[in-house]
């Protein structure tokens, strides 16, 4: 078996014990109040909460910590960093949709620092999941969409910087288009970034990943899961990445507020596996990111983001 070959710092016994392995980046910081809100922030903590009640130990969680200023640099500008570290409210912080407070800056940096542990944590033992992240919206230089830090871009950067991962894959399945990533890394031959996403929805423009998938309302589970299976273990073969950062948004879901492109439970757990089974076969190691959720019941869109967890522990071990 050859899997490994794109991963030469990344031993095949690492690969195989996976399952022993599996890390889950979580902080209490990731719970500030956003106040009345569709987005669910409650949900890290019942996540991290029905993981452990699921079985999984303590020493299975790891803590984040928050990337540098410098680490911020790497992706954001300094006006839009200084205006968003004063917490103020300016062109460029007025489009997150979300309060600007210091305790909600200071998720959104810890949630970077969370991509970027798990990112390290998936080189070195080939899959770790941060229970936060995927904000997408976020551009270089200003805020969008519920997103302040764009931890997928950031964690690329960070990696690449430290010689972990030269060349990194963002496989984006979130009901919206990842369009701050795809901006920040357009024309970038060291970073891929694919979206999968509702059409007719948010952002308005789409901006330019390096695959994008454009999908009407009503998809449904079989047309969405072929095309993954058309395009993403070609993205592995032939983009041969060093690290995939996966974000595994659950609003694809058929009973999301904010979508409908009405995948059912089984779609979307069939989603992660896929993701996750060809990134093991490509013996690639992932990372993977909550994103978006806005079930009408909280708890659906838990139990979407802990099966992501699922379906990872049953691809890896």
């Amino acid at each position: 078996m050859d899997s490994v070959r794109h991963l030469p710092g990344l031993a095949r016994g690492v690969v195989n014990r996976c399952s022993e392995a599996l890390l889950y980046v979580y902080s209490t910081g990731y719970d500030p109040d956003f106040g009345a809100h569709v987005f669910p922030v409650e949900k890290y903590r019942l996540i991290s909460e029905a993981l452990r009640a699921g079985g999984e130990r303590d020493e299975a969680f790891v803590e984040p910590s928050p990337p540098s200023m410098a680490d911020l640099k790497l992706v954001h500008t300094p006006r839009y960093l200084e205006d968003l570290q004063a917490c103020r409210t300016t062109e460029l912080t007025a489009w997150s949709e979300i309060p600007l407070t210091p305790a909600i800056v200071d998720f959104f940096v810890l949630s970077a620092g969370g991509t970027v542990r798990a990112a390290r944590e998936a080189l070195e033992r080939g899959w770790a999941m941060n229970l936060s992240g995927g904000f997408h919206h976020a551009f270089a230089e200003r805020a969008e969409g519920f997103c302040y830090v764009n931890d997928l871009a950031v964690a690329a950067r960070v990696l690449q910087r430290e010689g972990g991962a030269a060349k990194v894959a963002i496989l984006d399945c979130d009901l919206h288009q990842g369009n701050g990533t795809a901006h920040i890394f357009e024309g970038d031959p060291s970073v891929f970034t694919f979206s999968i996403h509702q059409y007719d929805l948010y952002p308005y423009p789409k901006q330019r990943s390096d695959l994008d998938i454009h999908l009407p309302a009503g998809t449904g589970d079989e047309p969405y899961l072929a095309h993954l299976r058309r395009v993403v273990p070609a993205i592995l073969r032939d983009f041969a990445p060093e690290l995939v950062l996966y974000q595994g948004g659950t609003d694809p879901y058929g009973d999301d507020q904010l979508g409908s492109l009405e995948l059912t439970r089984t779609g979307m757990f069939e989603r992660d596996r896929l993701i996750f089974a060809s990134c093991r076969e490509a013996g690639v190691p992932v990372a993977g990111t909550l994103g978006g959720g806005y079930a009408r019941q909280v708890r659906d869109t838990v139990d979407l983001h802990v099966g992501t967890c699922r379906a990872a522990r049953e691809t890896f071990g």
